[in-house]
């Protein structure tokens, strides 16, 4: 359940507009323009047009891709080792513990799409907003004024209105998912680099490890007592040695 809200949440900040931090422009005309140019690329009711269907579709697609994977593959993105693993897919696995996993993760998906549709729509007018200070900062009048004059017209409305949806569409897509049994396999190796690539940093303290300032800190910053805290780590490092 938590990979699959993970990954519906991935893919809301997949088709999210995102531009690099740009000075925002304080030119009432040259912001005028770029909320034009907003209103022919992401119009009100973008998102409803992405999520609806869509995402279901491209959940389902990610999932059964997923599912295909041999499960050594999976485990490898942690870094463990995976050399006493079998073969076995997740799907194979699952048929095993629950038949009606393929199912209740349908399910699970377009619940929790269809309330993210609503939160992602509410939140659209201030996407916008965003959006043209963005283009604003990074056009200038001029360019803005080109871009506007082209999607004034038929070609031009049509490639704005599918400007941002276009990246979600099932060519696109299927050429992404293609790209996941090869990240998988390498993921290994790119966590070993992570690792070597921090190794020369201290490593994380354990909560033995902090002054009594600290823990009382921590605990503020928790909003429970620092007796609650301290009972909470002692029974977590009771579970870990009892594992």
């Amino acid at each position: 359940m938590r990979f699959v809200l993970t990954a519906c949440a991935a893919l809301l900040a997949s088709v999210s507009p995102a531009f690099a931090a740009e000075p925002v422009a304080t030119d009432p005309a040259r912001l005028a323009a770029a909320k034009q140019t907003v209103d022919y690329v992401f119009p009100l009711g973008t998102y409803g047009r992405i999520m609806n269907g869509t995402m279901d579709k491209m959940m389902d697609s990610i999932m059964d891709s997923m599912m295909q994977m041999p499960l050594k593959d999976l485990a490898g993105i942690s870094g463990v080792d995976t050399s006493q693993l079998g073969s076995g897919t997740m799907a194979q696995i699952m048929e095993i513990y629950d038949p009606a996993f393929k199912q209740r993760m349908q399910v699970s998906t377009r619940t929790m799409m269809t309330d993210m549709m609503g939160l992602m729509t509410q939140f659209e007018p201030d996407i916008r907003e965003g959006l043209a200070s963005a283009y604003a900062g990074r056009f200038d009048a001029k360019q803005l004024q080109e871009m506007n004059a082209f999607f004034a017209t038929p070609t031009g409305k049509a490639y704005a209105a599918e400007s941002y949806i276009i990246m979600m569409s099932p060519e696109v897509m299927n050429r992404m998912q293609a790209l996941m049994p090869r990240l998988m396999k390498e993921m290994p190796a790119i966590v070993e680099k992570v690792k070597a690539s921090t190794a020369n940093l201290p490593a994380p303290r354990a909560y033995a490890d902090l002054k009594p300032a600290e823990k009382d800190k921590l605990a503020g910053l928790l909003g429970i007592s620092r007796k609650e805290l301290d009972d909470g780590e002692a029974k977590k490092a009771q579970s870990l040695k009892e594992e």
